[in-house]
């Protein structure tokens, strides 16, 4: 009897001890899953043409990424609605070797924008790493009246509904952005939406608009060259990107903090233990010297966050600009 009683002790023990046996057994096949990964070629998936700004950072990203895994990294454009074609096939893939390089309108706002949009960026993306950020600056022609940015604001008060605003697209940023200087400089300028940033430039230089929110890198060489003028930035101090530009907020006419970004993300589906290898790994190349130089050509000052940092702006920024949305009922339908 004792021996029956010890015996049922001893399997009772073991019983016991299985599920952490089974636990510790399922942790050692996720790491062993993503030390395995990659098998095949990655894809990288950019919702903008080639010479795109986010092109530019996926394949700026593609070569030392393709390296540190021993596999080739392909990029991908899948250009059309605003990036959001591009997110949609992200969120779809299921072969366990697709990222996305997208822009912040692709990972927060866009299921604000539009009910119908065929994906959740926060719950059909995996957040991987914020990659690069960038304040905006808030750009006049060069004949632009007044000598101050207080003195060209109050000319557009005056002005009215006559001046108009140019942008990339309906919901961008740049949309969003000159929206909440309206309202918070009482302006009534119109909105004019074009393809993209360099056709906004362009057509102010051609006298068909007034003011505009464009890229650093895109403004200064403009403004460099006396073809236009800077206002200031959206940002709470100046910014590396543009040193010589005071912010909205030092010149004392508007308190504008808003900054257009970009970042990698994978499909939910991705398998955690690679998810956040990942992560590590593209934090660390991005803020490597090399990969800091060509981000800071390209107008981007480097971030290169953890998942869970990624994960936050995302949230924030979708808090920040839901108010904007809803109160002038902005749609892309």
């Amino acid at each position: 009897m004792r021996f029956n009683a010890l015996s049922r002790r001893l399997f009772a023990l073991i019983l016991g001890a299985a599920p952490a046996l089974s636990t510790g057994s399922t942790a050692d096949l996720a790491r062993n899953q993503a030390a395995q990964w990659p098998n095949r070629p990655l894809r990288i998936i950019v919702g903008f043409p080639g010479g795109s700004s986010p092109d530019l950072t996926a394949r700026a990203l593609a070569e030392p990424l393709s390296k540190a895994l021993g596999q080739p990294v392909i990029v991908d454009n899948k250009v059309g609605a605003s990036g959001n074609i591009a997110a949609d096939a992200v969120a779809k893939a299921t072969d366990g070797h697709t990222l996305g390089l997208m822009i912040n309108g692709n990972l927060t706002i866009g299921k604000l924008l539009n009910p119908k949009l065929p994906f959740d960026p926060h719950n059909d993306l995996a957040p991987i790493s914020l990659v690069g950020t960038s304040p905006l600056v808030l750009t006049a022609p060069s004949n632009a009246p007044g000598r101050t940015a207080a003195e060209l604001l109050a000319a557009a008060r005056q002005a009215g509904s006559t001046w108009n605003y140019g942008t990339p697209g309906v919901g961008t940023v740049g949309h969003l952005g000159m929206e909440l200087l309206k309202g918070r400089a009482g302006l009534g300028v119109v909105h004019v939406p074009y393809p993209g940033y360099p056709q906004v430039a362009t057509a102010m230089m051609g006298g068909d608009i007034q003011l505009a929110l464009l890229p650093p890198a895109l403004a200064l060489t403009h403004i460099r060259a006396g073809k236009l003028r800077a206002v200031g930035i959206t940002a709470s101090v100046r910014s590396s990107l543009a040193p010589e530009i005071p912010s909205l907020a030092e010149l004392g006419v508007v308190n504008l903090n808003l900054e257009i970004w970009n970042a990698v993300v994978a499909p939910s589906s991705l398998p955690k233990p690679v998810a956040a290898r990942l992560s590590a790994l593209i934090s660390e190349i991005v803020r490597t010297p090399e990969m800091r130089q060509k981000l800071l050509q390209q107008g981007w000052t480097v971030a290169g966050t953890s998942a869970e940092g990624l994960a936050k702006r995302m949230q924030a920024d979708t808090a920040a600009l839901a108010a904007i949305i809803q109160s002038q009922k902005i749609t892309t339908e």
